[in-house]
């Protein structure tokens, strides 16, 4: 495990070498006098690299009448800045056949590309003039309010989408940062302007609530050199401040047990049920993580087996955890026939109670560990899961665990803390959500 200290310029986090002594891997950091944290991966063999820049700024920070700015400035960051059109962001990256995009969590924000090694030093430019120097027009404004209102609309018609926000809503509250969906309302995103937006990025878009992570082949100080020239752009790099460490839990955010249930014109109902469970730095998570994949992780999980395979109840259905700062949740998911839904529920329930009561068997504590051992090594594969890694080891827990030392404690988990854990958060009071036909 890496702490990663707030003070110093370069250091090299951990190395990796195969059984001839070659470097297979290098992770380094530099923290620039700004405050900017810039952390590479070098993947020998990879002929791709990936960059993304991180802001630790999400949905859960907007006040009520910034419901969805976040997101909203996701969109806007893409359609100009003083030196490119939205048009001649898509060619830069597109011409070399890069791939980006960007996405919003209720607690950071992420801009990313892809490209060929060779590529780099391009999409470390294009992202730097994006999150640096946007001009965000009133126009654009205008127009990505539409395409934001579409997204809402688009979302509010999927059940999977809808029953989820439904239970955040009923977990946390709808009025909560946590409970609220991160895309905004169409009465939020229509009250929102360019002033409010303009202030929202000039106040979170700094130097040190940002880091730069890129994993591929590279140079670690070309690297350096490159963000340097892409965001020092009108001097966004002057001025000296220390790095903003990631979020800490303080006081634990309650969950709020109860039912809640909306009507829609869908043929199926979605369900979601689940209980309060831990925040992302509790150590139980580990535990948690092999129980959550034992009881509906895959095909062989006890849920899938007994609701679809032995009863056939439902054809989705799988459980999931989700941990922030300063709390987290733990859930099942099931689709089903209206007709169907009170014997789910029933199954789903008795499932719980015994896993509370017993635990998991032997055969699926090693199935649980084998599947995320697997998941594990399997998902850092290729250069974009190597730099989300690295930028949320950063940007969110502040330390960079070698992957032999997240397989380690995944090992280490023990059947009598899996049923500890299991006795504590399913004897814990429901949250259900239910969406479909009358």
């Amino acid at each position: 495990m890496t702490t990663m200290q707030r003070s110093g310029t370069t250091r090299t986090l951990s190395t990796l070498r195969d059984s001839g002594g070659a470097v297979t891997s290098r992770v380094r950091r530099t923290v620039l006098p700004s405050g900017l944290r810039i952390v590479t991966e070098q993947m020998a063999g990879a002929r791709s690299a990936t960059i993304g820049v991180w802001v630790d700024v999400g949905s859960r920070d907007e006040t009520t009448r910034l419901h969805g700015c976040s997101h909203f400035l996701e969109h806007l960051l893409f359609k100009g800045t003083r030196e490119r059109s939205a048009l001649d962001i898509s060619v830069a990256l597109d011409a070399v056949g890069g791939e980006f995009n960007a996405f919003t969590a209720k607690e950071y924000t992420c801009f990313h590309a892809r490209v060929l090694d060779e590529d780099l030093p391009l999409a470390i430019d294009v992202l730097g003039d994006m999150v640096t120097s946007s001009v965000i027009t009133d126009e654009d404004v205008e127009a990505e309010r539409e395409v934001i209102l579409d997204e809402i609309a688009m979302h509010d018609d999927d059940p999977d989408d809808v029953v989820h926000t439904l239970f955040a809503e009923q977990a946390w509250g709808a009025t909560s940062p946590l409970g609220r969906s991160i895309a905004g309302t169409a009465e939020s995103i229509t009250a929102l302007d360019r002033a409010r937006i303009w202030r929202f990025y000039q106040r979170h878009y700094r130097p040190e609530h940002m880091v730069v992570s890129v994993a591929g082949n590279l140079d670690h100080a070309a690297v350096v050199r490159h963000v340097r020239r892409a965001f020092g752009r009108g001097d966004w790099l002057s001025g000296d401040a220390e790095p903003v460490g990631p979020r800490r839990g303080g006081r634990r955010v309650r969950v709020r047990p109860g039912e809640v249930e909306t009507t829609r014109p869908f043929e199926q109902v979605n369900v979601v049920l689940g209980m309060e469970a831990f925040g992302r730095e509790d150590d139980r998570r580990f535990a948690l993580g092999v129980l959550n994949t034992a009881l509906g992780g895959g095909t062989s999980s006890r849920l899938f087996q007994e609701i679809r395979e032995r009863r056939g109840l439902a054809y989705s259905v799988y459980s999931f955890t989700s941990h922030y700062a300063d709390s987290g949740v733990v859930g099942v998911a099931v689709g089903c026939l209206p007709a169907k839904l009170d014997e789910v529920l029933t199954t789903v329930r008795l499932e719980l109670s015994r896993v509370a009561a017993h635990g998991i068997t032997d055969d699926e504590l090693v199935r649980g560990k084998g599947q995320l051992r697997g998941g594990l090594v399997l998902g850092l594969e290729d250069s974009a899961s190597r730099m989300i890694r690295l930028g949320k080891a950063e940007l969110v827990h502040d330390e960079l665990l070698e992957i032999d030392e997240v397989m380690a404690r995944i090992d280490a988990v023990t059947l009598d803390e899996v049923r500890d854990v299991a006795a504590e958060v399913f004897s814990r009071k429901e949250i259900l959500a239910v969406v479909g036909p009358h």
